[in-house]
């Protein structure tokens, strides 16, 4: 059994509508530290761990964050952003995953990468299996786009939130561009 992720506390959270279904947004006093479908997600943080994170109150400093995150992921749904800026917080990964995530954070609305390319450029090129299990747990679905890496010859490969997310999460970028 995998050693669930351990997220800094105190976390406070939102749920938001998307056309993919209902994400549970996550965040601490750093920044976003989850966004996840609540539905046919894989790599969803411990029961017990959600259980304990309050969901943010209009009080709530991290309630701003949450409620910026929300309606950028609003406005990329309807295609009216392409990238996001809010402040992440990486720090329930390793750190090689998050050296990962942020490479990924350098992935632009409509185009893709590949395990091995990002392998390569953190030094490694031997590297694109571990780089597939880091993006398999980005606990930052979209805003961190997991969905923008592909197998090396463009083959679409898993995602946390399910192949058909990944694909229709391309189709919308390609309109985008």
């Amino acid at each position: 059994m995998q050693k669930p992720m351990t997220f800094p506390m105190p976390i406070h959270t939102k749920t938001v509508s998307t056309p993919l279904g209902s994400m549970l947004l996550a965040a601490s006093r750093q920044g976003l530290v989850g966004a996840w479908f609540m539905q046919g997600q894989k790599h969803l943080p411990d029961a017990a761990q959600m259980a304990a994170w309050p969901v943010a109150l209009k009080s709530d400093t991290a309630n701003l964050l949450l409620n910026k995150t929300a309606q950028q992921l609003e406005a990329y749904f309807l295609g009216k952003r392409k990238a996001f800026d809010v402040p992440l917080d990486l720090s329930s990964g390793t750190a090689f995953q998050q050296s990962v995530w942020r490479e990924i954070s350098r992935v632009a609305c409509g185009a893709t990468n590949s395990y091995g390319a990002i392998g390569k450029t953190l030094g490694n090129p031997q590297a694109a299996r571990a780089v597939g299990a880091a993006v398999g747990k980005n606990p930052i679905s979209i805003i961190v786009p997991c969905h923008r890496i592909v197998g090396s010859a463009g083959a679409m490969t898993g995602y946390a939130g399910g192949l058909e997310r990944k694909i229709a999460l391309l189709q919308l970028e390609a309109a985008l561009i």
